[in-house]
């Protein structure tokens, strides 16, 4: 491959869909992004990208560049953003040069075993989210349910207790008047009350701000494999409470999940494996999209690269995505250096390691433009080596940040110096995250996920409906003649174009959407990234409305045996589609019924019964 150009050259023009942004670009950044003079004025887009380019390329007069160079870089960071080709995550886009200033999305604070440091996190937590951030918590230090507390005399009430207080205060927080509170809450597979976890969001209204995700150990997954029970210990005293059967337990997580979307799993063993600073402490939770697995008081920010803009000729123009994976490696890094982080504690931890999280969005669109099925084995083979050459080029650039501004600070006991690699200016450099918003933006598909349909309506902000046709089919449409007000009409009715027969069978295919791909190649896609992304990958698995509990099962394990880090599945319309009732109306007669492995008390999750004794369900 050809050298990358140097720096300060403009990057090619892109051979993609027009680079204007679509009109739900417009809605999204008109709604949340722009910013208001005092005098009423909106700014424009351009604008904003001017905005963000100068304040985050002011960053580098730490290290001693001068205003032209500043100038001109700023020039380089905006031409990015304009073209679409790179887009930082959303508080970058809407904080940098406004007077909050924070611009990291992610963040993990930690939860200890009292009271006093239970709402201290909760404080911290409510600091964040007003400016933007998400949140993630390991609630897993925290003592079980009915543990005696020796100041009180009392018993305790257990984390899904406390996780109710700290949902109810994220519905009470706006942030920063953009973004509504984000959560992730993990507890430990080994952890007592691990069963009233798993079942917890059964109940629709419950825990409506947090994603769940199992902490889940290489122990339990073994256990599981094997059919063998596991021990439940104290965090607080390090005793077994008891076991339970280890098959029945990943039964009951994918039941859940079946019904509701939650939980997810995190295969926490192996994200510390990964742990780039061992040092510094253990990893115990994740962002609330579950990609950036994060120290206590650690904060991430992310951007992404749509692929679909780096396609030449019908083949992927290397040189030009390398070119912007340095620019981008370098606006990050500089994001770190310029945010005014909303705790000392979080500036201190987030300094310390420089993590920063490149990833892609548009990896659907890149793959039509080749003419690459989803669900075809290729598309996995060209996954492979666009990951491979952000693995690789992203830690070049770190590398090359470093020799001018010195590695991160905690590189000497990090296992990049045990392995004998070059100082990096950043701990990790790779991530993928769903690029929700941030992709609307950039009017590409989300993340490394297929297209969820060809037409849909998208819902967001608050209820706003923006419909969607994706513009590569109604190019390729339009080219065969095809494309009419009848043939729009039926894709709005059905989402997608297989088995429509005034579709071509070669554009069938081309167009697969979440539904037409196997839960194999989900998975499959997924792994293929993770072996070169420094911190996870978020993806979700869907599966049709049809799929079955023991499919749930079977994606979490085939998620584990191929290496993930962690696994979301969503049944489609799950939680629209069931309204979980729980208890009775009124008093009854008719005594409550019990679980037939345990004889403990079932809880009624609407369509399935579960047991939190033993983790027995009905439909499991």
């Amino acid at each position: 491959m050809v050298s990358a150009p140097p720096p300060g050259v403009a990057p090619p023009a892109s051979n993609h869909e027009p680079s204007g942004l679509t009109s739900g670009a417009r809605t999204v950044l008109a709604r949340r992004y722009l910013r208001a003079g005092a005098d009423g004025r909106i700014e424009t887009p351009d604008e904003m990208f001017d905005r963000v380019a100068a304040a985050v390329a002011g960053a580098e007069v730490a290290f001693g560049a001068t205003p032209t160079a500043i100038a001109l870089l700023a020039a380089r960071f905006a031409a990015r953003m304009r073209a679409l080709e790179f887009l930082p995550n959303s508080p970058t886009l809407m904080n940098a040069g406004r007077p909050l200033g924070q611009l990291a999305a992610c963040f993990v604070v930690p939860v200890e075993d009292s009271s006093h440091a239970i709402f201290a996190a909760l404080g911290w937590a409510a600091e964040i989210q007003k400016t933007g951030g998400g949140t993630g918590f390991a609630f897993s230090r925290l003592r079980p349910a009915g543990d005696p507390v020796e100041s009180t005399g009392g018993l305790a009430s257990g984390p899904v207790s406390f996780m109710h207080v700290f949902d109810a205060a994220t519905e009470a927080i706006k942030q920063g008047g953009t973004r509504r509170g984000a959560n992730m809450g993990m507890l430990r597979v080994d952890h007592p009350d691990i069963l009233d976890f798993i079942a917890v969001k059964l109940d629709p209204a419950r825990m409506r701000n947090f994603n769940l995700s199992v902490a889940a150990t290489d122990r339990f997954m073994a256990a599981a494999a094997a059919g063998e029970r596991y021990p439940l210990v104290n965090p607080r005293t390090g005793a077994i409470t008891r076991q339970l059967d280890a098959r029945a337990v990943i039964d009951l997580i994918a039941t859940a999940a079946w019904t509701s979307g939650d939980p997810g799993m995190v295969f926490i063993d192996r994200v510390e494996a990964t742990n780039p600073t061992p040092a510094l402490g253990a990893i115990e939770a994740t962002n609330p999209c579950g990609e950036q697995p994060l120290l206590p008081f650690e904060a991430c920010t992310l951007g992404s690269i749509d692929l679909g803009r780096f396609v030449a000729s019908g083949a992927i123009a290397w040189d030009a995505l390398r070119a912007c994976i340095h620019d981008a490696v370098r606006f990050l890094d500089d994001v770190v250096e310029v945010n005014q982080y909303p705790l000392p504690a979080i500036a201190a931890a987030t300094r310390a390691t420089r993590k920063i999280g490149l990833g892609v969005m548009g990896l659907a669109d890149l793959l039509i433009e080749l003419g690459i099925a989803y669900d075809e084995a290729r598309a996995v083979e060209v996954a492979a080596e666009i990951a491979e050459f952000f693995e690789r080029e992203s830690v070049a650039a770190s590398v090359a940040l470093a020799a001018t501004r010195g590695p991160f600070p905690a590189f000497a006991g990090s296992r990049w110096a045990a392995a004998g690699h070059a100082p990096l200016r950043n701990a990790t450099t790779t991530t993928v995250a769903p690029t929700g918003t941030i992709s609307i933006i950039a009017g590409c598909s989300s993340g490394i996920e297929p297209l969820y349909a060809v037409a849909y309506e998208r819902h967001v902000l608050d209820g706003e409906i923006l419909p969607e046709v994706h513009p590569g089919f109604l190019r390729r449409a339009a080219a065969l003649g095809i494309l009419d007000d009848a043939l729009v009409v039926e894709l709005r009715a059905r989402g997608g174009v297989r088995g429509l027969a005034t579709v071509p069978a070669e554009l069938q295919a081309l167009f697969a959407t979440a539904h037409d791909v196997p839960v194999e190649q989900h998975v499959r896609m997924q792994a293929v990234f993770q072996r070169h992304v420094h911190a996870a990958v978020s993806k979700t698995i869907n599966l049709p409305h049809d799929a079955t509990p023991a499919d749930v099962r079977a994606a979490y394990l085939l998620a584990y045996a191929e290496g993930c880090k962690g696994i979301t599945v969503y049944r489609d319309r799950s939680r629209a589609a069931q309204v979980l009732a729980f208890g009775e109306a009124g008093p009854s007669l008719t005594p409550a019924p019990r679980c037939p492995s345990c004889d403990g008390e079932l809880r009624d999750g609407g369509r399935c019964r579960v047991c939190l004794s033993c983790a027995w369900s009905a439909c499991g």
